[in-house]
């Protein structure tokens, strides 16, 4: 599986922030073992989503899960700048456009157990690319070859693609920033997702300022799920 081998330049996460997300992947197994394919969405840029989504494909594969990375922010991806990932020959939009097949997209990582799709070349229609038929082709193969398909998604309070991803997902989850995100604004991405008819998992409070969580030390700082 995969034709292109690559690097990714990751940082271990300390001892606290891997714990969250032991914690974090602890309770989506609780939801249940039909939840396979798990979007991740936010409600403006920068609240952290990418990584998080990234750690927690990244915590599922150290317990020799079979994951599969889809990084769907097909208008301003970031994770191959962030993890200086290097030359990819094609990504999702390759492969949604049809000018490369499902095989040829699939990245074999330097981490064992986990596989990545990138986003590809920037495209001028990402809704319409992710509404093709080929995108339910994929993620249904992607469900019978792998444990866990994690997707990386736009923020759902900027552009519609989330909802569309959503359709196709058995679970999705909002990162929300603190003390950033106004409650109306929160409520009104949660509402937009419903819509979709996927199981809103749960949200995960992000960048928590540890002045104001002293009990909880630096456990929760950066990364908290809550269920």
């Amino acid at each position: 599986m995969g034709e292109q081998k690559i690097t990714i330049n990751h940082e271990e996460l300390d001892y606290r922030c891997n714990e969250s997300f032991k914690s974090l992947r602890s309770n989506i197994q609780f939801c249940g073992d039909d939840i396979k394919v798990i979007s991740l969405t936010s409600c403006t840029p920068n609240e952290g989503k990418t990584s998080i989504a990234f750690n927690l494909a990244k915590s599922f594969s150290e317990i020799d899960k079979k994951v599969i990375f889809i990084d769907a922010d097909l208008r301003k991806s970031v994770l191959m700048g962030r993890y200086k990932v290097g030359v990819v020959k094609g990504g999702l939009s390759h492969y949604l456009s049809g000018q490369r097949k499902l095989d040829e997209v699939i990245c074999q990582s330097n981490i064992d157990n986990l596989d990545v799709i990138f986003c590809g070349s920037y495209s001028p229609n990402p809704a319409e690319l992710l509404e093709h038929t080929r995108f339910d082709n994929m993620i249904k193969r992607l469900r019978d070859e792998y444990d866990y398909v994690i997707v990386d998604t736009p923020p759902l309070g900027s552009v519609i693609d989330s909802a569309i991803v959503a359709k196709e997902a058995d679970g999705s989850i909002i990162v929300v920033e603190a003390n950033a995100i106004s409650y109306k604004f929160a409520q009104n991405v949660k509402e937009q997702l419903s819509k979709t008819g996927c199981r809103i998992l749960g949200v995960i409070l992000n960048k928590v300022p540890l002045e104001n969580h002293k009990y909880y030390g630096k456990y929760y700082a950066k990364y908290y799920g809550k269920y």
